[in-house]
């Protein structure tokens, strides 16, 4: 009886961390939408002349055996899948299997009182703080409390006030500011 309650405790403390998480603003990747400079795995099952690595480029668009270019830029990983998969079960395969995975996200960039601004190779749960010491620490001058993050969503810029806790994006850039005694 005990043990059943802990773990109901513990399911119910799980489903609130992970609520906050989403009404924080913090990315759910497994809602990740592809963006120019990702790579990619395609890799249809049994079939190694449709299965192939790539970068998406600046266009969006791949040119894939059989379906012609594809724009890819804008769609989550099972979009992708779903993609390819009615795209050659109507003329070239009868079901085939279809997995897409991320082989390299599209970099991050931080800039500002750091101490080797730049670009960076994007890691799933890199918060503000992660990033700043893989760019080498703040500064003795930078503020941690008035960072802004840019962020692309929908070819929109929109521009984030956030803390050093707050979670990332590939293509996110990151200022942090001087601040001021």
């Amino acid at each position: 009886m005990e043990k059943s309650v802990r773990y109901l405790l513990g399911m119910m403390l799980a489903l609130f961390v992970m609520s906050a998480t989403a009404q924080d603003g913090n990315p759910n990747m497994s809602q990740y939408r592809l963006g120019v400079g990702d790579k990619i795995l395609i890799n249809v099952f049994g079939q190694s002349d449709l299965s192939m690595e790539t970068r998406l480029p600046d266009v969006g668009k791949i040119n894939y055996p059989f379906l012609g270019e594809l724009k890819l830029v804008g769609l989550t990983l099972s979009e992708v899948e779903n993609l390819i998969y009615e795209g050659l079960k109507e003329d070239y395969l009868v079901n085939p299997s279809v997995a897409v995975s991320i082989v390299e996200y599209r970099p991050f960039f931080i800039d500002g009182e750091v101490k080797n601004p730049g670009g960076y190779p994007y890691q799933p749960g890199l918060s503000v703080n992660k990033a700043a010491a893989l760019a080498g620490g703040y500064t003795e001058r930078a503020s941690r409390s008035d960072i802004q993050i840019v962020r692309e969503r929908n070819g929109q810029q929109t521009t984030l006030e956030v803390g050093v806790g707050h979670l990332i994006q590939p293509g996110d850039i990151i200022t942090v500011p001087q601040r001021f005694f």
